[in-house]
């Protein structure tokens, strides 16, 4: 039963994995005309693009696989009151600059390291969805804690032993992506919510999904999914950790973190889809919210 209830949770991901909610924000509500668009150039020469906005201590919001850094406005909105708020679009992503090169976790892991820096957020909670919970995975393992309050992760991978069902199913993904982007886009982007969203917006997440190259969409994919193990990864967090996460992905997701470090927090969403906190963002906001709130040192 258990491995069942798994292999659901894989295909889940693998339908919306990533990993979100409006470029269109400078024409939406009030608190959306404080929110800036930047740039800056990465250490091998890549535009990346972000979303900023508030003051305060930092939160870095990283987006998954093809999806913008828009995708996070209902955080933008609700933290930028009490924070400094930056969303990127990862390279090849969004906004920012299509590349050939560089589309592996290790090196956009340095991209958002390389945005801390440009910025001086340090420290910063680092909020990472689907695709970019490995890459915060090798964030910390790169580089450690130095620059970072604490760690979120979100409905993403950190398996310490890798699935080869779930590798399997990915490859057929990659096939799909390639064979036909359009209809694999539209039914990825679907799956992300379990709850009804408006037409207008599906259509918007799948306009900013298919702007990332194919090639590169699979070639970030590929660098977490052959990882086989990401113990080493986990043993170099060493701030405080959340895990928040769908609770049919919980074995994928917060299991391997738990094992590794007992003091992470774990957050479960039963009535949410992949893109949970679109789905439930009041929850996903009052969770983050208490966790930033119990960090040492914390000014809220």
């Amino acid at each position: 039963m258990r491995r069942n209830r798994a292999a659901a949770g894989c295909r889940r991901v693998v339908l919306g994995i990533v990993a979100f909610c409006s470029s269109a924000m400078a024409t939406g509500p009030a608190s959306a005309a404080e929110v800036q668009g930047g740039s800056f150039s990465t250490s091998d020469g890549v535009k990346i693009h972000y979303l900023e906005a508030g003051k305060g201590p930092a939160i870095v919001f990283v987006p998954g696989w093809s999806m913008p850094a828009w995708i996070w406005e209902s955080q933008i909105k609700h933290f930028s009151e009490n924070f400094h708020v930056l969303a990127l679009d990862p390279r090849s992503q969004g906004e920012s600059e299509k590349v050939a090169n560089g589309n592996d976790m290790e090196r956009r892991a340095r991209d958002v390291k390389e945005l801390v820096e440009h910025l001086h957020l340090a420290p910063a909670v680092l909020v990472g969805w689907s695709l970019a919970v490995p890459e915060l995975l090798s964030y910390a393992e790169q580089f450690g804690g130095d620059s970072v309050r604490g760690y979120v992760l979100v409905d993403g991978f950190a398996w310490t032993k890798q699935d080869l069902q779930f590798v399997a199913s990915m490859l057929a993904m990659y096939h799909q992506v390639e064979a036909n982007r359009a209809v694999f886009t539209d039914r990825f982007v679907r799956s992300m919510y379990r709850k009804p969203q408006p037409e207008e917006y599906i259509e918007r997440v799948k306009q900013a999904s298919m702007q990332m190259p194919a090639d590169s969409a699979v070639a970030a994919s590929v660098s977490s999914v052959s990882r086989a193990d990401f113990t080493a990864a986990i043993r170099k967090m060493d701030k405080p950790v959340m895990v928040i996460c769908e609770t049919q992905l919980k074995a994928m997701a917060a299991d391997p973190i738990a094992a590794l470090i007992p003091t992470a927090r774990v957050e479960l969403f039963e009535d949410a889809g992949h893109a949970l906190f679109v789905d439930d963002a009041d929850r996903f906001n009052t969770v983050l919210e208490d966790f930033i709130a119990h960090l040492a040192g914390s000014r809220r």
